[in-house]
């Protein structure tokens, strides 16, 4: 029975697309930083066994001694996971290539699909009052995949402006269905972003139109410029609000973050 006297917690959003390359770590890292930048504390959950929102936000190998494989699979402390970052307000539970084989791991686990469900609503988690929750999933509907929308309260999907873009998004939405009928009736499509959008090109204003006219609302109003800043800052380590602060992508990220806390207050209200 939920203890009324505790704090509600983060707003857990989990960012997915099976398709890979479609922006969806990059997303996760510059809507993160854009949070953090309005003053929110905002954690973001590497569930993608490649790592890159750990290796995008400066973390080493070296540095993931316990990642979120520990976390799902050991239980390990969230006090061990979660590292910072260097960015004031953002901080990771980082992961490593060790996660791939936690589909294999996981099949004969009883609760194998509300592990990271309970680690992010454990007790533990009051004293970092966080205000966002970020997972970033792996490029494939699997059982990670699973566990993070079992966790989350939304799905942002990050939809790269290109041709077929709107396919892949069907299986996607079915899934999303499916784990509300099963197992976790609340959650919603956070929204549908557009990136590496290129005014220029007929491709990415059809893609837009397509986008509008087959999900309507869901499709935010920001979109994502094709913008080499947004694709150099990961080779530094950081996010493109760090590494220029001017640019088109940093403000596209700005402004997608602000849209989002518009949302989350009129659902509120």
């Amino acid at each position: 029975m939920p203890d009324p006297t505790r704090p509600e917690g983060p707003k857990i959003i989990a960012i997915a697309n099976q398709k890979g390359g479609v922006g969806k770590t990059t997303t996760t890292i510059n809507l993160a930083a854009a949070l953090a930048e309005t003053g929110a504390r905002v954690l973001i959950v590497d569930l993608d066994p490649q790592g890159n929102a750990s290796t995008g936000l400066g973390l080493e190998v070296a540095a993931r001694r316990v990642t979120v494989y520990d976390l799902l699979l050991e239980e390990a402390p969230l006090g061990e996971v979660i590292q910072p970052t260097m960015q004031d307000g953002l901080s990771i539970i980082p992961s490593t290539v060790d996660l791939s084989s936690a589909d294999i791991e996981l099949i004969s686990n009883e609760k194998r699909s509300f592990l990271l469900h309970d680690a992010l609503r454990q007790p533990a988690m009051d004293a970092y009052a966080f205000d966002y929750v970020l997972i970033d999933c792996p490029p494939s509907l699997n059982l990670l995949t699973v566990n993070a929308m079992v966790a989350a309260h939304s799905v942002l999907v990050p939809l790269q402006s290109e041709f077929f873009a709107l396919e892949g998004l069907s299986q996607l939405l079915l899934t999303i269905r499916e784990i509300r009928q099963t197992a976790n009736p609340a959650l919603r499509i956070e929204g549908v972003v557009l990136t590496m959008f290129d005014s220029r090109n007929n491709l990415s204003t059809q893609v837009e139109q397509d986008a509008r006219d087959n999900l309507g609302e869901l499709v935010f109003r920001t979109r994502i410029p094709r913008n080499v800043r947004v694709s150099e800052a990961p080779s530094y380590a950081m996010s493109v609000l760090r590494y220029d602060p001017l640019s088109k992508g940093a403000q596209a990220y700005r402004d997608l973050a602000q849209e989002l806390i518009e949302n989350t207050a009129r659902i509120a209200a």
